[in-house]
């Protein structure tokens, strides 16, 4: 299990997500609800119930690869 502060620095939120995106957060939110994934990236969703997106996948996707 991750510690808090390890997955502070290997993930990002939601709202980081979606600039890095262009989009809005609530977009990555709703594409979440349907699909379980946004373009191929898998959040981890913390108890509270905030997602925290791996900061490795969206490295990869924006530089065109797959996630």
């Amino acid at each position: 299990m991750q510690t808090i502060e390890k997955l502070a620095q290997s993930t990002m939120d939601t709202n980081d997500f979606a600039r890095v995106l262009g989009q809005k957060a609530q977009s990555i939110r709703k594409a979440y609800a349907q699909r379980g994934a946004v373009m191929g990236i898998r959040p981890v969703k913390l108890p509270n119930g905030k997602l925290r997106w791996p900061t490795d996948a969206v490295e990869r996707l924006m530089k065109g690869n797959a996630a």
